[in-house]
């Protein structure tokens, strides 16, 4: 179970995020949308969600393999259209090692079974409550 407490004071838009484990983060809107631009905004959190978890999810794979996995970059690029209701997630993943073709297929189909990738594909419910 992941869970995370956020906290806004005054500052216009600035949020705290903070975890059990102690780390802190710093969440904002950019300057065009009436922040401070002091943060990641909501929607780039939850793209970087993605692409830590794909990034992390890859390297455990090929490190148990023993696969020459040097590096790896990770676009992730969300759009949302409120007209149609959609969102639409675009991903790219840029690795650099010595692998041949079957390698980076299976690291494809690993990508694709990540914990928030599985999260963000499947239906979600958001339960809420006003304490």
């Amino acid at each position: 179970m992941a869970k995370v407490t956020s906290h806004i004071g005054k500052e216009r838009y600035k949020i705290e995020v903070t975890s059990p484990s102690g780390n802190t983060l710093i969440s904002d809107e950019p300057v065009s949308d009436g922040g401070q631009n002091k943060g990641v905004s909501p929607t780039e959190l939850l793209a970087a969600s993605l692409a830590a978890c794909t990034s992390v999810t890859l390297r455990m794979y090929a490190d148990r393999k023993g696969w020459d996995l040097e590096e790896m970059t990770i676009d992730v690029e969300l759009n949302r259209n409120d007209e149609t209701n959609k969102t639409v997630i675009k991903r790219k993943i840029h690795l650099k090692g010595n692998l041949d073709e079957t390698q980076r297929a299976r690291l494809l189909q690993i990508a694709n079974s990540c914990p928030v990738h599985k999260i963000l594909s499947n239906p979600i419910e958001i339960e809420t409550q006003m304490v």
